[in-house]
């Protein structure tokens, strides 16, 4: 008897191993089984298909678990080395031969300039005209207010210089973002959260930033520098003659790259972003 069986579960192995459909081997094994049963050899179970589903979902479901730790964690990697990359940053420079180390050559967006304003100089300056440019409809173009945004986008650091002249200049830096249609706070260089702007007059300086502004004090010049530092979050201006001093500094972090901006307010003004290479 037990020869006997044993020769059946030869015959059945070999034809099993032959098998090329999985399925039909599962549906065949228990006969199998069985036969081993008789021979009082431990038995193997093959379990319900239902089974292998549950595994399946548990497997995903510790899959999802785990992706939502690593990417919990990485956020906290990721402000960690933010705070380092702050800590590391090298000091801000402490003369202009320092500050023109990254000077950056900064042209502007033609597709942004307001109507009002005539671009020249190939594009690095700017000068308010009465009369409207025809200038072809964009999306990107300021239809409110006189301002224009530098085709160049700015992160790492950078160093710039305008020269302006007129009643009213802003020297400002904005996220791409920035609203351009119509006259609403959201659209204007200051008053709003994706922008920061120095406002130049003859008697005075303000800076701007979410319709806040600060009342600066120091020596006026008609030449701006402005200092940027993304990574570390610094944005500083600077009252350039033959020394240079500083108006304002802003520390924060910023979430884009950020453009240059010019907003003139009338008749007269200029504003130009100087050569310094």
């Amino acid at each position: 008897m037990f020869v006997h069986s044993s020769l059946r579960m030869s015959c059945s192995l070999s034809l099993l191993s032959h098998t090329e459909d999985h399925n039909q081997f599962l549906h065949n094994y228990p006969s199998l089984s069985a036969l081993s049963e008789s021979t009082h050899s431990s038995s193997i179970n093959i379990r319900p298909l239902r089974y292998f589903e549950d595994v399946t979902a548990a497997v995903s479901e510790t899959r999802d678990k785990l992706q939502d730790i690593l990417r919990e964690e990485w956020t906290n990697i990721s402000l960690t080395v933010t705070e380092v990359d702050v800590l590391l940053s090298p000091p801000e420079p402490k003369t202009r031969a320092g500050f023109l180390k990254y000077s950056h050559e900064i042209t502007l967006d033609p597709n942004t300039a307001h109507r009002h304003l005539l671009l020249s100089e190939g594009n690095r300056k700017v000068t308010f005209m009465k009369q409207q440019q025809s200038y072809s409809d964009h999306p990107d173009r300021f239809t409110g207010w006189c301002q224009a945004l530098s085709r160049e986008s700015l992160t790492g650091r950078c160093y710039w210089e305008v020269e302006w002249r007129g009643k009213a200049v802003y020297v400002a830096v904005a996220y791409k973002n920035i609203s351009r249609a119509g006259r609403s706070d959201e659209c204007k260089f200051g008053y709003n959260d994706k922008s920061w702007a120095l406002r130049c007059e003859k008697e005075r300086c303000k800076f701007f930033h979410n319709n806040v502004h600060t009342d600066l004090s120091g020596p006026r010049s008609s030449r701006v520098g402005v200092y940027l530092d993304h990574r570390a979050g610094i944005l500083s201006f600077y009252s350039v003659s033959e020394t240079m001093t500083l108006l304002h500094r802003v520390q924060t972090t910023f979430t884009q790259p950020l453009y240059a901006g010019l907003w003139l307010h009338g008749d007269g003004d200029t504003a130009e972003l100087i050569k310094l290479k």
